[in-house]
C-alpha cells in the first residue's frame, strides 16, 4: 500500500470517528419535566401558632413564578390593608408575605393560593397551595361546604367568591355592602364546589357573590349575589347549595337632555315601569306630549309641541319613594322629522307581526290606507294594535306557507306630533316552505304550575317561549334549525314573567330547571323530549 493510499484511509478513519462522536454529543432531549416546584421550608412553619411576625417565607427547590395573583390568592379572613407578595413578574426561589395589618388575637389565617405557583420553565403548578396561621392558641379547623348554581344560566360563573359574616351584637344585613367579611374562599376557575375551611365555631350568614370590582363587597348594578334563607351554627355538617342571581337593580333618573326640538331624553336606572314624568311649569292650551322609550338604552324620551317662548321647563319624576324635580333649559334646536321603519324585510315568519314604527311618536294613523295583498291578488284581513310606548303599529293576519304578500301604505296614513306625514309606502313579504323548520313536543313531568318553558340558544338568547297552567304537552312549531337548551321557570306569582332575587327582601329568585337537548332542531322533522324536573 503506498504511502498517499495509507494517509487517505487514516483521513476517512478520523473523519468518521469525529462524526459518530458528534452524533453521540448531540442531545436529542429527554422528558418533559410534568413535576411540580417542591417546597422546602417555610419561615414561620405552616400550621404556627401564636404568630406575630411581619414576613413569611416560603421557599421552594426550584425558581417559582407568580401568575395571575389578584384572581387566584385569596386571604381568609380579608386583611385590612393589603400584604406584599413577591415575586411579581420576577422568578425566585421563594415566596415572600409582608403584613402591614395589625392582626386581632386568637384568629386563624389562611392563604389560599390556587394555581397561582408555577415553576419557572415549564409553567408547572403547585395546585392550591395554602398557608395557615393563628394569632392564638391554636388553628381554627371547621369548615362549610356546598356548591354554587346560577339563577339563569345552565353552568354558574367562575371565581364566585363565597363569604361568612359573622353574626354578633353588630350584625346588620347592610354588612355585605360595607365591610369584608369574616371568612372567605373562591371557586376559582374549574370548580362550582367550595369549602370555606378553618372556620371558628359560631352563627354566620351564608353569602356569595360575583365580584365585579374584586373588592368583597356587594354592588347591585354590578355584581351577581347569592345568600342562604337563615343563618348558619358552625359546627355543620350540611352542604349548602347557594344560587347566584342580579338583583334588578333600584330605580334612579338620571339628569334629563334636551337633545332636539321638543324631544327631552330621561335617563334612569332599574325598571321604567310606573315612572311618572310630569311637567310642573305652565304651558299654553293645546300643548301635546308624548313619551316614548329607546330601543337600546335606559331611556324615556318626552316629546311636545307646540314649541315654547320659555328659558326652561321644570319636571318631577317620580316612582315607588323616588321623587326629584329637574330643571331643563331650552334651546332652539332643529326637531327630528318622522322617518318610517318596520321590523322585518323580506321574509316574515307565521307567527310574526309586521310592525311599523317611526322614529317621532305617530298622533294619529288611519289603518283603512293599509292593505295586505298576497301572491294570487288576493286581499288579507289583518287586525292592528298599537303601542304607544314604541311608538309601533302591529299588524297581525294569517299566513300560509310559501306565499307572498304586498303590504302597501297610501300616503298621510300616519301623521306625528308634528304634523308630519308619510309618502307612499310598499313592503314585499314572503314565508317560507314549513319543510324548512323543526317542531319539538316537550313533555315536562313534575312540574309545579304554573311555568314558562323558554328555548334558548347556544348564546344565551331566548328564541322561543310558552306558558302553561296546567299537565300538558308543549308543542314548538316552526323551529328554526338549531341547537337550543330548555329553561323551565316555576313562575310562583303566576306574573308570565322570570322574576329574580332580593338580598335585603330575603327573596330568592324563582326556581329555574335547565335541560341540553343533545340533538338539535332539525328540517321537516318533528322529535319529542321528556322533561322530568327534579321534586322541590
Amino acid at each position: 500500500m503506498n504511502k498517499t493510499l495509507s494517509n487517505f484511509i487514516l483521513i476517512v478513519f478520523i473523519s468518521a470517528l469525529f462524526i459518530n462522536c458528534a452524533n453521540r454529543g448531540n442531545p436529542e432531549g429527554g422528558p418533559k419535566d410534568l413535576d411540580p416546584p417542591k417546597i422546602i421550608k417555610t419561615e414561620p412553619e405552616n400550621y404556627s401558632i401564636h404568630f406575630n411576625g411581619k414576613e413569611i417565607k416560603i421557599y421552594f427547590d426550584e425558581y417559582i413564578k407568580i401568575k395571575d395573583i389578584q384572581k387566584q390568592l385569596i386571604i381568609s379572613p380579608p386583611m385590612n390593608t393589603q400584604p406584599e407578595i413577591i415575586p411579581l413578574g420576577n422568578a425566585s426561589k421563594y415566596i415572600s408575605i409582608k403584613i402591614y395589618d395589625t392582626l386581632p388575637p386568637n384568629t386563624t389565617y389562611a392563604f389560599n393560593f390556587g394555581n397561582s405557583i408555577t415553576d419557572n420553565n415549564e409553567g408547572n403548578p403547585y395546585p392550591y397551595y395554602k398557608y395557615v396561621f393563628s394569632t392564638g392558641d391554636y388553628i381554627d379547623s371547621l369548615s362549610v361546604k356546598g356548591n354554587i348554581l346560577d339563577a339563569e344560566k345552565l353552568a354558574p360563573d367562575t371565581f364566585v367568591s363565597v363569604m361568612l359574616y359573622e353574626v354578633d351584637s353588630t350584625y346588620t344585613d347592610s354588612v355585605i355592602y360595607k365591610n369584608p367579611p369574616k371568612y372567605i374562599t373562591n371557586t376559582l376557575d374549574s370548580v362550582t364546589t367550595f369549602s370555606i375551611d378553618n372556620v371558628k365555631a359560631g352563627k354566620y350568614m351564608l353569602v356569595a357573590l360575583k365580584d365585579a370590582n374584586n373588592d368583597n363587597k356587594f354592588q347591585q348594578k354590578t355584581d351577581k349575589i347569592a345568600f342562604h334563607k337563615s343563618f348558619i351554627d358552625v359546627p355543620t355538617d350540611s352542604l349548602y347549595t347557594l344560587k347566584l342571581f342580579k338583583e334588578a337593580t333600584n330605580f334612579n333618573a338620571v339628569r334629563p337632555q334636551l337633545i332636539s326640538g321638543g324631544k327631552i331624553a330621561f335617563g334612569y336606572e332599574g325598571d321604567y315601569k310606573d315612572m311618572q314624568i310630569t311637567l310642573k311649569s305652565d304651558v299654553p292650551e293645546g300643548f301635546l306630549s308624548r313619551t316614548t322609550k329607546d330601543v337600546e338604552t335606559d331611556t324615556l324620551y318626552y316629546w311636545y309641541q307646540p314649541k315654547l317662548e320659555l328659558d326652561s321647563l321644570v319636571f318631577n319624576v317620580s316612582k315607588d319613594d323616588f321623587k326629584q324635580d329637574f330643571v331643563i333649559r331650552l334651546k332652539d334646536n332643529k326637531r327630528d322629522t318622522l322617518v318610517i321603519n318596520t321590523n322585518t324585510s323580506g321574509s316574515i315568519g307565521y307567527d310574526q307581526d309586521f310592525k311599523i314604527f317611526g322614529t317621532t311618536p305617530f298622533k294619529s294613523f288611519d289603518t283603512t290606507k293599509i292593505a295586505i295583498i298576497d301572491k294570487d291578488s288576493t286581499e288579507v284581513t289583518f287586525s292592528s294594535a298599537f303601542d304607544t310606548i314604541s311608538n309601533t303599529l302591529a299588524l297581525n293576519f294569517i299566513k300560509t306557507e310559501d306565499n307572498s304578500y304586498n303590504i302597501s301604505v297610501l300616503p298621510e296614513t300616519f301623521t306625528d306630533i308634528f304634523g308630519d306625514t308619510n309618502d307612499s309606502l310598499n313592503y314585499k313579504l314572503a314565508t317560507p316552505k314549513k319543510s324548512n323548520f323543526g317542531s319539538w313536543r316537550l313533555q315536562v313531568i313534575n312540574a309545579t304550575y304554573p311555568i314558562i318553558v323558554q328555548l334558548i340558544t347556544e348564546n344565551g338568547d331566548i328564541r322561543y317561549e310558552k306558558y302553561s297552567t296546567k299537565q300538558e304537552d308543549l308543542d314548538f312549531l316552526n323551529l328554526t334549525p338549531s341547537k337550543y337548551q330548555v329553561r323551565v321557570i316555576n313562575d310562583v306569582n303566576g306574573n308570565r314573567k322570570y322574576d329574580t332575587g332580593n338580598y335585603l327582601k330575603k327573596i330568592q329568585p324563582e326556581n329555574s330547571s335547565y335541560f341540553e337537548i343533545n340533538d338539535p332542531v332539525r328540517a321537516d322533522w318533528e322529535q319529542i323530549h321528556p322533561l322530568e324536573l327534579l321534586k322541590q
